[in-house]
């Protein structure tokens, strides 16, 4: 039955916006058959459906991949991406570099404005949460005394990051935005640590920090 699902998959893939005969016929099966199985892909998020009008009588739904179905199969997004990225530094000076990737999480962050508003550091921490989970992350946070910690235990850029460590800042900068916060990193995946931490402390313990410098 997996066979047939990762058929159907590939079928999209090759041919987007396709009809549930179409779909039959390229995958060798019966239209109920057919049918059952786009059921079970379109309730895991794989693929999606929209009606379209072809003539007298109802309307037929054409079928095509979502992202995370397109996801599920070999690209070259991260080649390209890294060409892009080299290509970018070789034009750029560092500085403006880096303020491109910080330009991208502050208006990330302005998206989520109104969500933020009146939400206390807790509250916005779990939005941080939902909101890297969405991105690919697999992150955590834990209250340490006075302080808090963000762990990044999972990441999709690390493979980019590899050849482009300025990728990373862009996470720091997305959190000590929607926190309305300075935020420390304290551990790194790219120097050999497990995970990617950040620590979280209130307004008056990294006034301290500071004078400490």
């Amino acid at each position: 039955m997996a066979k047939t699902r990762d058929k159907i998959l590939q079928a999209l893939l090759s041919k987007p916006r396709s009809s549930i005969n179409d779909l039959a016929e390229t995958v060798g099966i019966n239209p109920i058959s057919v049918r059952h199985h786009l059921s079970n892909l379109e309730a895991k998020g794989l693929i999606e459906s929209e009606e379209e009008r072809h003539g007298v009588g109802r309307p037929r739904l054409l079928y095509s991949l979502t992202d995370e179905g397109t996801e599920k199969f070999p690209t070259r997004y991260l080649r390209l991406t890294s060409r892009l990225l080299k290509q970018l530094k070789e034009t750029l000076p560092n500085p403006m570099v880096r303020e491109l990737f910080s330009q991208v999480a502050l208006n990330l962050a302005e998206e989520y404005e109104d969500q933020l508003e009146g939400l206390g550091i807790e509250e916005r921490l779990d939005l941080i949460k939902t909101l890297l989970d969405e991105e690919g992350f697999n992150v955590e946070w834990e209250k340490d005394k006075e302080e808090y910690l963000i762990h990044e235990i999972s990441c999709p850029y690390h493979k980019v990051g590899e050849s482009h460590p300025e990728i990373c800042s862009m996470d720091q900068t997305l959190i000590s935005q929607m926190l309305a916060v300075p935020v420390d990193q304290v551990q790194c995946i790219l120097k050999g640590d497990e995970r990617c931490t950040y620590v979280v402390a209130p307004p008056k313990k990294h006034q301290k920090r500071e004078k400490q410098k």
